[in-house]
């Protein structure tokens, strides 16, 4: 992987990670795209940069990471599920990883549902206008038994590649009856724990095999992740309040048939 590469494959980290589109879609389609080979480094890389990008929730919302110590322990009820499933369909997950229709097909599975989901969930505006316009998540809001529920749609990201983490998690959130902002939030808070665990775990297994030069390529992956992330986090807050989720459908379908219609005619996207 070179520093060009490794740069762009940042920058579409912090662009998706916190967008209901997949950013581990993205970057495996990208590096297919690329040539770049999903050899043990470029792999290390995919999840490690997302350091960068959590980083990013840390510094926007720390008055949250200081508020109180139930916050932490609502989190960690959260990415139980993670945990859990993630141990145990370890190969079966790192299987779907690798195969580029899989990831197509639920891009486009996942955008349509989000053309639906502003429909579906229009009840929880309405009932949550004032917590809407404080554009804030109160933490007595979400409960134990929510954070949970949360948490295992959350699993659904991993079992299906390409669904995305973001979409999984605030959908988990809506059907608990919380503000698309609210939920939106609490995805990003939960991302933190999320990610630094997988990232956490793929480092200690693979620490050893990493050069002096590909841990400058990582440094600088996580540096533009955290920046970008923390343009598009502001960006996205202001364009759900906006605009919904339909528009982030429209782009998951347009590229997920985009992706199957390539590979129908032949193209070649290896992984």
């Amino acid at each position: 992987m070179s520093w060009i590469e490794a740069i762009i494959l940042a920058i579409i980290e912090g662009l998706t990670e916190f967008l209901p589109i997949s950013s581990t879609g993205h970057m495996i389609i990208a590096s297919a795209l690329m040539g770049i080979n999903q050899e043990n480094f470029t792999k290390i890389f995919e999840v490690n940069i997302q350091l960068g990008a959590i980083l990013s929730v840390v510094v926007l919302y720390w008055k949250r990471f200081f508020q109180s110590v139930d916050f932490y322990f609502k989190l960690i009820v959260a990415v139980i599920p993670a945990v859990f499933f993630g141990l145990l369909l370890n190969d079966f997950i790192e299987a779907a990883l690798e195969r580029v229709w899989v990831i197509a097909l639920n891009l486009l599975l996942g955008g349509i549902i989000l053309l639906f989901i502003d429909k579906w969930f229009q009840k929880n505006e309405q009932d949550n206008e004032k917590s809407n316009e404080k554009n804030t998540t109160e933490n007595k809001e979400i409960s134990y038994k929510t954070s949970f529920i949360i948490g295992l749609f959350q699993c659904l990201a991993m079992i299906f590649p390409g669904l995305s983490r973001s979409a999984s998690t605030i959908i988990g959130g809506l059907t608990q009856k919380l503000s698309r902002l609210n939920a939106a939030e609490f995805s990003f808070f939960l991302a933190v724990p999320t990610m630094f665990l997988a990232s956490s775990y793929q480092l200690l297994k693979s620490y050893k095999t990493i050069t002096t030069e590909q841990w400058k390529i990582l440094a600088l992956g996580n540096v533009v992740a955290f920046i970008v992330a923390m343009i598009a986090i502001k960006f996205f807050i202001g364009f759900l309040a906006k605009y919904g989720f339909k528009w982030f459908g429209y782009y998951r379908i347009i590229l997920g048939m985009t992706i199957l219609i390539l590979l129908a005619m032949g193209v070649n996207i290896k992984l």
